[in-house]
């Protein structure tokens, strides 16, 4: 019979919350096992799966060791916002716009993800157990005991779900997920262009649903189209001359001549909120805890967001409290839940708003991004909630 291992903290998701928040964690007092099925790997050539990283999280990266480390030829600053609606509305704004250098950074997830590995394994409180799978979950009164598919047991006084949105982890609780398909797929690809895209981030609400270019280092930018599931798998069929000329012609050719650079994906899109993202020894965290529609680009934000206020929470304990006590972690959950309602409703009620539809709602969304447009200390709103600062 195997040695049961003993740890402070079992991350189970070695994601980019679950590996930031181990990260974070770096050099504390605190054992920490994190539990992941693969280790990731950076794609050979640009990854289609991108991430707009907020100017806070910026921060909350350099903190946990590796924005540093990241290749600042690979990161896309977004440095304004150009966004159009259905019916000639239009709204532009800038970083500068509230006294900021860029709204967000542009990095690829596989990037990201392999650099949080590769600083997780380095650190000597921190113990990656991979490949592992897990199997049992069982939460007492004395501590939390976890047994992976291969036999081994480990036992932690805090539990952290950083499973992502079909959280394993939360499935072994009685905390109930309200999930709401969109029906529809985020398709993404990546592309070079013949003109300059100057660090502005472009965004459609369009007839067939979201379209943002989103700016790459060079003359390239990423792509994320929000479609009906019937309308993305027609897409993903077409042939890769097909599909550029179909995202060339649906942002007006703006940037010229397109090249495709990595072929066209696509993810299924979820709305979900929780009744509780805490219970006695455990914290979910990220996708586990919250699922947003893309369009604001704010989902990998709430993820990092979580990491660092569940970090701080952590550190701040004094030697003697027990990290897996259920008023520490509600007290975490409090903390979280403005920031978290605010971004999960607002951007739902944008999707709702510019879905498809003619008539008075047509002219009336229309109008409002003009308006907005035309009215600078609204602008300025627009711009700090681009950037995650509302």
């Amino acid at each position: 019979m195997s040695k049961t291992q003993h740890f402070d903290i079992l991350i189970v998701g070695a994601g980019l919350s679950g590996a930031s928040l181990a990260c974070a964690l770096r050099g504390s007092r605190y054992r920490i096992g994190l539990v992941e099925r693969q280790r990731p790997q950076a794609a050979a050539g640009w990854d289609a799966r991108i991430y707009a990283v907020s100017p806070a999280n910026v921060d909350f990266l350099r903190r946990c060791g590796i924005w540093d480390h990241l290749d600042a030829d690979r990161i896309g600053p977004v440095e304004r916002m150009d966004v159009s609606g259905d019916a000639g509305g239009r709204l532009a704004f800038s970083a500068y716009e509230c006294g900021m250098q860029s709204l967000a950074s542009i990095v690829e997830a596989g990037r990201m993800a392999s650099e949080l590995w590769e600083t997780a394994r380095r650190q000597p409180n921190i113990e990656i157990l991979c490949p592992a799978e897990p199997a049992a979950l069982d939460f007492r009164p004395e501590a939390a005991r976890l047994r992976l598919s291969d036999g081994r047991e480990c036992q932690a006084s805090l539990v952290v779900g950083a499973d992502g949105v079909n959280s394993w982890v939360r499935g072994q609780t009685r905390i109930q997920a309200h999930l709401r398909p969109y029906e529809e797929l985020g398709v993404v690809a990546n592309f070079a262009c013949e003109r300059p895209h100057a660090g502005t981030a472009f965004q459609w609400f369009r007839e067939d649903g979201i379209l943002a270019w989103l700016p790459l280092p060079g003359n390239r930018f990423s792509i994320v189209w929000s479609t009906p599931d019937a309308q993305a798998d027609a897409m993903l069929a077409l042939s890769p001359e097909a599909f550029t000329a179909k995202v060339a012609e649906a942002g007006g050719h703006r940037l010229g001549k397109l090249e495709l650079l990595t072929p066209a994906a696509g993810f299924p899109l979820r709305f979900m909120k929780l009744d509780s993202t805490v219970a006695s020894r455990l914290a979910l965290i990220g996708d586990a805890a919250h699922a947003v529609h893309p369009l604001s680009g704010h989902g990998i934000n709430l993820g990092f967001q979580d990491a660092r206020a569940l970090a701080d929470r952590l550190l701040a304990l004094p030697a003697f409290r027990d990290c897996g006590d259920e008023n520490v972690l509600r007290a975490w959950q409090r903390a979280r839940a403005e920031e978290t309602l605010l971004v999960r409703e607002l951007t739902d009620g944008l999707h709702r708003l510019f879905k498809p539809s003619s008539g008075p709602l047509s002219l009336l969304r229309n109008a409002g991004l003009s308006l907005a447009g035309s009215i600078s200390p609204l602008r300025s709103v627009l711009a700090r909630y681009a950037a995650g600062l509302t």
